[in-house]
């Protein structure tokens, strides 16, 4: 795969005998940073607004509104593990993760939980502990972890969800699922916090109420 993204303070007398060695650029990242090959890469998954990688043994699931048929939030699941991801319209002057972020927190508290900052791989994250009602009527605390990213005129909001938002082993993997995710803002004015549009992969079947 090809990413380039220039080097700030690049020189262009510098000889490639004198350039030091390229790191590799960290995702996620927007479109305008990948060359074209890797947005058509027979591993990546055309979502619209949102490019994912297939990783071995991963699924990938869509929530869909059942009235408007819009799909909501990419789902990328592994074993017992789960990333959900969200985008949203920004503005070009500057991000609103803190901002989001704050609001995430206060809705948490709303519903009897707790959110603590820390800092991660991707900056400023939130670990959240809520209660949570399973089908039996039994309360448990579900704990998950909310990162932010700003890029250029969108946020990309990914919940780490199952033994992957308590366990560093398992959260690695889903740590590389959104480095590697590319996000489509495009050119069209939308509306701040708006939700970027995600559409259905070629081909694909919405699964039946038993296996959704």
């Amino acid at each position: 795969m090809i990413f380039r993204r220039k080097a700030k303070n690049e020189d262009p007398e510098t000889t490639e005998q004198d350039a030091a060695p390229e790191e590799p650029a960290v995702g996620p990242f927007d479109s305008t940073e990948v060359d074209p090959e890797v947005l058509e890469a027979e591993d990546r998954i055309d979502l619209g607004a949102l490019v994912v990688t297939g990783m071995p043994g991963m699924e990938l699931r869509l929530q869909v509104d059942e009235q408007s048929g819009q799909v909501q939030a990419v789902l990328l699941v592994l074993d017992d593990s789960a990333l959900e991801l969200r985008a949203f319209a920004a503005p070009k002057t500057s991000g609103i993760w803190s901002e989001v972020r704050r609001e995430i927190a206060a809705e948490a508290s709303r519903m009897g939980g707790t959110a603590t900052e820390s800092e991660g791989s991707f900056g400023t994250e939130l670990v959240l502990v809520v209660p949570v009602e399973d089908p039996e009527g039994q309360i448990f605390s579900q704990t998950s972890r909310v990162l932010g990213v700003d890029g250029p005129r969108w946020l990309l909001r990914a919940t780490v969800l199952g033994r992957a938002a308590v366990e560093p082993d398992a959260a690695s993997t889903m740590e590389q699922a959104l480095r590697n995710v590319i996000v489509v803002r495009g050119s069209e004015p939308m509306a701040v916090r708006e939700s970027l549009p995600l559409r259905l992969p070629p081909g694909a079947q919405p699964a039946d109420e038993e296996q959704a």
